[in-house]
């Protein structure tokens, strides 16, 4: 009897040491506190987000009030400066961009694929700047490489070394180089 309590404390001891000792994360969580493990070995991507447009004295007149502030809008427009993350297999522009604004506690709200009749996320605001925040041909774009790609940001599969740029348009991308208006086609989120 008495060995069989020492074996059940001793189970006991190990169990509540194995439980604090442990820290239990989600596979994103564990990413996340990861995010900066590059190695030789690893794809990676690039990543910045900007707001510049919005400094132009015009811009500036036009946007929303209570969002004239270096909290929303950084003195440079650099909200996120280019940062490199491990790219994983399958990526999209969306899930470095979700990535990177949760690892670097950025607010960015979206409307889910499901919820539209384009089928791609939609980026609604980041950094509390949302679409129509500067008026009704602002919003939040993205290039990957220079270039607006024609599509949505979650349908859109990254390849190592790419380079994804975040750009608030206020004027429905002419004013960050997006030619959809003359080409027809645009790369918006």
């Amino acid at each position: 009897m008495k060995k069989n309590i020492l074996l059940i404390a001793i189970a006991a001891v190990l169990v509540i040491f194995l439980v604090k000792g442990t820290k239990i994360q989600s596979v994103e969580d564990y990413y996340l506190t990861h995010m900066e493990d590059i190695t030789e070995d690893s794809e990676t991507v690039t990543i910045s987000i900007r707001c510049d447009t919005l400094l132009e004295p015009g811009n500036w007149k036009k946007l929303d009030q209570q969002l004239r502030d270096e909290k929303y809008v950084p003195e440079d427009g650099v909200i996120l400066p280019e940062t490199t993350y491990v790219l994983r297999k399958g990526d999209t522009a969306f899930d470095i961009l979700k990535r990177a604004c949760r690892y670097n506690e950025i607010q960015m709200d979206y409307q889910g694929a499901d919820a539209n009749v384009y089928s791609t996320v939609f980026i609604k605001g980041i950094n509390f700047l949302y679409e129509f925040s500067c008026g009704e041909l602002s919003g939040w774009m993205y290039r990957v490489n220079g270039e607006f790609p024609g599509v949505g940001c979650s349908g859109y599969k990254l390849k190592d070394k790419d380079t994804i740029e975040w750009v608030y348009t206020c004027d429905l991308g002419k004013d960050v180089g997006d030619t959809y208006m003359t080409e027809g086609k645009g790369g918006s989120s």
